[in-house]
């Protein structure tokens, strides 16, 4: 094999590993080739990122080579981590997590019931913003899956625990001001917990079940029935 088809294979190791990776590790991927050449391109790939002026680059670390990014160019990396990326919330996903808030556990069912309208779009949405997660099932016909708050839900509310959840004409102001103008669609901003990160993956709906429309009743006025 030539050095022109080797070198790609050597950065690509080097790319895919966490770890810094060692020349007899190299060679035991590589198979039959020499220790001092591989050597030798480890040293050409150095070089060549060295004068690209890449973000990046190949350095000899803890028995191996690894590729790290670049010492001046650490302020730019620690304010990415500083910065959180704000997630953001509709309206129908505030009314809904609303009525999670307050019947908890519920059912998708019971939702749609209260709101009138499908809830499962706006439900994998509070699920993958880690502000509602799958808290069991309900032993009735079919089992469907209980939802319940998480700790993002608290720290969205700046509360301390779910008794300290606020009144619901307090819980239906947020929404309000979330809502206000024509467009229903402006949104609230919140910053998933670090505890609720963890959760990657939360189980899919094992029902199709949807509801019919409801009439003149609001999902708030709906809601607040329920709750009295």
């Amino acid at each position: 094999m030539e050095d022109h088809e080797l070198k790609p294979i050597i950065e690509s190791l080097l790319f895919v590993s966490s770890d810094p990776i060692s020349i007899d590790r190299i060679l035991g991927v590589l198979g039959d080739v020499e220790k001092s050449r591989v050597k030798k391109l480890l040293l050409q790939l150095e070089e060549e990122f060295m004068l690209s002026n890449r973000g990046f680059q190949l350095v000899e670390v803890a028995g191996g080579y690894q590729f790290v990014t670049r010492s001046d160019l650490a302020p730019w990396i620690k304010e990415m981590e500083r910065v959180k990326a704000t997630s953001r919330l509709s309206r129908p996903g505030l009314e809904t997590l609303a009525i999670i808030a307050y019947k908890q556990p519920v059912t998708r069912g019971e939702v749609e019931i209260i709101r009138g309208v499908d809830a499962a779009g706006v439900l994998k949405t509070l699920l993958d913003r880690k502000l509602v997660k799958i808290v069991g099932r309900k032993e009735v016909a079919g089992r469907p899956m209980l939802y319940g708050t998480t700790s993002t839900f608290l720290k969205y509310l700046g509360l301390a625990n779910l008794s300290a959840l606020p009144t619901l004409k307090e819980f239906s102001e947020i929404a309000e001001t979330v809502g206000e103008g024509e467009n229903s669609s402006e949104t609230a901003e919140f910053e998933p917990a670090e505890e609720d990160m963890d959760q990657d993956r939360h189980l899919k709906e094992s029902e199709n079940h949807k509801s019919e429309p409801i009439e003149e009743n609001s999902s708030a006025e709906k809601l607040q029935e329920e709750t009295l």
